[in-house]
């Protein structure tokens, strides 16, 4: 996926073992923040909070983003795959509700990697995508199995409105073929 990178509707193809992409990412898995966040929704936080990592870049460019900073400024750590898988299953030792992936997309196929490893090391919890919707339907069937809660952001209906706000194309139409393979992966269970 990383050699050369569709992993977002962008399909940037560029090989993000030597150059950046649209999201500006590189080959490795960049976070933002880590923390027991109990603010999110009380169905996602419960009693405990959700197990939340903060990943840094984005694949959208949105003007009102309110984690700017990671995301567009791009300030966060680079960590290794077996450190994520670490983080999650730390998140599960403090007690978190879940492992809520915020901001995922461009790091799914290291997510796919983490939570294998942290499953062979024992981790139980629910895995949320927190995302933006602007996903690539082919990385999400990659992502079936691994994922237990979709958590979309439908942002725009309107194409011109989403290129003056997060400078995309076509969000609309990608982003509810996104959420219909979201809703046909998980309504299995």
């Amino acid at each position: 996926m990383i050699n050369k990178c569709e992993i977002c509707p962008h399909k940037c193809q560029v090989d993000r073992e030597n150059i950046f992409g649209r999201c500006k990412a590189g080959n490795k898995v960049e976070i933002g923040g880590v923390s027991l966040h109990k603010f999110e929704e009380p169905c996602i936080s419960g009693e405990n909070g959700s197990g939340t990592v903060f990943f840094s870049k984005c694949n959208l460019n949105c003007v009102f983003c309110q984690n700017y900073e990671i995301s567009d400024l791009g300030n966060g750590k680079i960590i290794e795959t077996e450190e994520l898988a670490n983080i999650f299953l730390k998140q599960q030792e403090n007690g978190a509700e879940n492992i809520n992936l915020v901001s995922p997309t461009i790091y799914a196929d290291k997510i796919i990697e983490a939570v294998k490893i942290a499953k062979n090391k024992g981790l139980k919890l629910p895995i949320i995508y927190n995302t933006n919707g602007y996903e690539n339907v082919e990385t999400l069937k990659e992502l079936e199995g691994i994922i237990d809660v979709y958590l979309p952001d439908l942002k725009y209906y309107n194409n011109e409105i989403a290129i003056k706000y997060s400078k995309v194309n076509d969000y609309f139409e990608i982003a509810t073929k996104a959420i219909q393979e979201m809703y046909k992966q998980v309504r299995k269970s």
